[in-house]
């Protein structure tokens, strides 16, 4: 060591828990676990694919192409004494699930050997493995890519690289500090080159931020937000039929997408199934953030019959709120010259977030605010006196760059059960108690008509009988003087 001055320091991140044992490369070699200050071998019969997955993820590595015991030597003692349940979307491999009996050993030729392919890109510090910002591996390091030129459509090819679902957002990050970056064409990975010969290195404080769906994505369309709809499950994508589909389970992949409410729900407008099918039925209720989020019934299902598949067109939207707990709450994004970007909004009220309320279809406005979001970034300023949506388009939005972005929350929107139950079934429960009530006056009514006939009929007889008592009396009293 010596010393020196300089503006560069050397940043390194080396994995917690996981690493990989005498292989060709770092993406290569026997698996290892760290626990308890201990690091185990892991046996085949305890891991598969999924597991798989999360590792190469979590060591900046490709997917796995080969899960293969013994392939990097003999176990050693100790033994990783549980099996790996992953579902694949995991950071870490020690944040997925375990379960099983202890394990005090593993047959020879039985340890997990595990080889990823070399990636040239992946998506760092997100919330998930499809979200986070965009780095690119030159020549053995990992740099960010500089985030200038990329639109939606452009940064799609990076999502379907990595395995991804749809692009659903594109940004700029802004870094404190100069840095080595790789520039890359946005119109060079589209044209047919290797992605590698697309990249260049250079500097920049601007990085690129990226996030796909995880699970669902539209095929063939005539845009983003158009069609034939296929989802993720255990690494493969699937379509699914129009039987197991409905307008509910629609509103949440558009959702998910971040597009407006479905307009087009039909089968065989983008291109015929192709196998495989996705297996349920979807039960949705309309409020979930993902599709994945939602239950499923119903038997398995092998194929889908020609022309049913789900073909999916959901309206362009420019307004959105993301990360919240339900689609009317979160943080604000505008799209504006086909750029979606948060929303600093100083001096915003209640008044102008209810514009935003009503624009999606939610409640009323709860609560406006403005939050901290380090680094800097581009964002779209939008004064109080230029919230007007009705038209869709935002056409008073400001490039800047500041760190100071709008959290917004509505209400959610009336259950439409609770206005079927207001307006339809209350009337026709007190029309059929008006009904009842009638019928049963009248009932009521006959009876005491009838009882009083028969009072009058016994009055009557009961007149008629005391006269006839008293002429025979009086016939009687009149022959007695006679005989006197």
């Amino acid at each position: 060591a010596t010393l020196g001055s300089s503006i560069y320091n050397l940043d390194l991140k080396c994995s917690d828990s996981v690493r990989l044992l005498n292989g060709s490369s770092l993406c290569s070699g026997r698996l290892q676990v760290k626990s308890n200050q201990k690091w185990s071998s892991v046996c085949e019969a305890d891991f598969d694919l999924q597991d798989a997955e999360v590792v190469c993820r979590e060591l900046g590595c490709g997917p796995p192409s080969v899960l293969q015991g013994a392939l990097y030597g003999e176990v050693e003692a100790p033994v990783w004494s549980k099996e790996f349940q992953c579902e694949g979307h995991e950071s870490a491999l020690l944040d997925c699930r375990s379960s099983g009996s202890a394990r005090k050993s593993c047959s020879p030729g039985k340890a997990v050997g595990l080889t990823c392919s070399e990636s040239h890109v992946r998506l760092m510090g997100g919330a998930s493995r499809c979200a986070g910002t965009l780095e690119f591996n030159h020549q053995g390091n990992w740099r960010p890519v500089s985030g200038f030129g990329w639109t939606l459509k452009k940064a799609a090819a990076f999502c379907q690289h990595l395995g991804c679902g749809s692009v659903v957002f594109v940004g700029q990050r802004v870094n404190s500090l100069l840095g080595d970056n790789v520039n890359i064409n946005p119109d060079c990975v589209h044209s047919g080159p290797a992605l590698k010969e697309c990249a260049t290195l250079g500097f920049s404080i601007y990085n690129l931020d990226l996030k796909c769906s995880d699970s669902v994505r539209l095929l063939n369309g005539s845009s983003l937000c158009s069609g034939r709809l296929q989802v993720k499950s255990n690494q493969k994508w699937s379509s699914v039929c129009e039987a197991d589909f409905d307008l509910q389970d629609a509103e949440v992949v558009c959702r998910e997408l971040g597009c407006g409410p479905p307009s087009v729900l039909q089968g065989a407008l983008y291109g015929e199934v192709e196998a495989p099918v996705w297996s349920k039925e979807f039960q949705c209720e309309g409020h979930e953030s993902a599709l994945l989020d939602c239950r499923s019934s119903g038997s398995a299902r092998k194929s889908c019959s020609p022309g049913k598949a789900v073909g999916l067109t959901c309206s362009e939207s420019h307004v959105r709120l993301m990360g919240g707990a339900s689609r009317c709450a979160g943080t604000l994004e505008v799209k504006h010259l086909e750029e979606w970007r948060l929303v600093h909004g100083s001096d915003w009220t209640l008044k102008e977030a209810a514009v935003v309320c009503e624009h999606l279809g939610c409640g009323s406005a709860v609560y406006v605010g403005e939050r901290e979001e380090f680094p800097y970034r581009f964002v779209w300023e939008i004064k109080p006196d230029c919230v007007h949506f009705q038209s869709g388009q935002i056409e008073c939005a400001k490039s800047t760059v500041l760190s100071s972005i709008l959290d917004l929350t509505c209400s959610d929107p009336p259950d439409p059960t609770g206005f079927i139950i207001r307006a339809v079934i209350l009337p026709l429960i007190l029309l059929l108690e008006n009904v009842v009530l009638y019928f049963y006056c009248k009932a009521s009514r006959g009876r005491k008509l009838g009882r009083r006939e028969n009072i009058e009929l016994v009055d009557r007889n009961l007149g008629v009988g005391a006269a006839e008592g008293g002429l025979a009396e009086e016939e009687g009293v009149q022959g007695a003087e006679e005989n006197l």
